[in-house]
């Protein structure tokens, strides 16, 4: 099902932004653009939306902007500086230097200040950041896809009806055409066959078989199951595109054999419809997850 959904998150001097697009799939397919710092965090994204999400193709993009704030976003290492300034006194003793040791001194050590690109409390503040923006995303993609889902699930809803209706219309066409076609193949055959040697239960036996493959009440049975299964799985609360593929596939099998088999212009007119119905069933399942 195609949606957007957007959602955003600030804290630790930062503005973390996440926006989703989906579009129409069989399966899940999840694309993601992070910033280069959290490259490695792509794998535990994509199970973050496989919990909610079950069908489509995603495009994700995750951005990390900085607050307006002239405060820089580097630190210093403390540790790192205890430890050239210790360095530093031994060589200055060593050397008969008695001059202290001062600022300048330090800084030629470009690797005592960190950007919090490289710091990992930051990262991790951060990326939790990511992560409510996510969520907050999620949220908002779900909840347009549950009003673009009550739309569309009243229109599967009103063509499965028409479906019901032209399959109706064939169950009363077909009752008592056994009979009917039974006592016509057998004037036709009689016809064909001039023989007064003719083995009338022999007849009435090849009559019976062609009569009998042009029976349509088990595919009308069948067709009217699918159409109930169907139903229940529209009002089902899980995810149910794949099983309506399914049974888009398998309503169609039914209608073409019904179809081949009637022999009967007036169930063609409304095999035609009902299939006219299935193709935009057919396009519009592909939006259900």
């Amino acid at each position: 099902m195609t949606g957007f959904g957007r959602g955003e998150a600030a804290g630790n001097g930062l503005n973390a932004t996440v926006e989703i697009k989906t579009l129409n799939s069989r399966f899940l397919d999840v694309s993601i653009r992070l910033p280069q710092q959290l490259q490695q965090k792509e794998l535990e994204l994509k199970e973050l939306f496989q919990k909610s999400i079950k069908r489509g193709k995603l495009n994700v993009s995750v951005n990390l902007t900085q607050q307006d704030s002239t405060e820089p976003r580097i630190k210093v290492d403390v540790d790192r500086v205890k430890s050239y300034t210790k360095i530093l006194n031994e060589v200055r003793i060593a050397a008969g230097i008695e001059e202290p040791i001062n600022i300048k001194n330090l800084i030629a050590f470009g690797d005592i200040f960190i950007s919090e690109e490289e710091d990992e409390d930051a990262l991790a503040k951060n990326w939790s950041l990511v992560l409510d923006a996510a969520q907050n995303a999620i949220d908002n993609l779900m909840e347009m896809r549950n009003q673009e889902g009550g739309q569309l699930k009243n229109d599967l809803l009103s063509r499965i009806s028409k479906i019901d209706e032209s399959v109706t219309q064939i169950l009363t066409i077909t009752e008592g055409r056994a009979d009917e076609v039974r006592k016509k193949l057998h004037e036709r055959i009689s016809q064909l066959v001039e023989d007064e040697n003719l083995d009338e239960e022999r007849l009435e036996l090849e009559v019976a078989v062609l009569a009998d493959k042009m029976d349509i009440t088990e595919e009308t049975v069948r067709l009217a199951a699918h159409l109930k299964f169907f139903i229940e799985a529209i009002d089902q609360s899980e995810p149910a595109g794949r099983r309506l593929n399914f049974l888009t596939q398998e309503i169609n099998r039914e209608l073409n054999t019904i179809g081949s088999k009637a022999n009967d212009s007036v169930i063609a007119h409304h095999v035609v419809r009902a299939k006219e119905m299935l193709e935009q069933i057919r396009e519009q399942v592909q939006n259900v997850e």
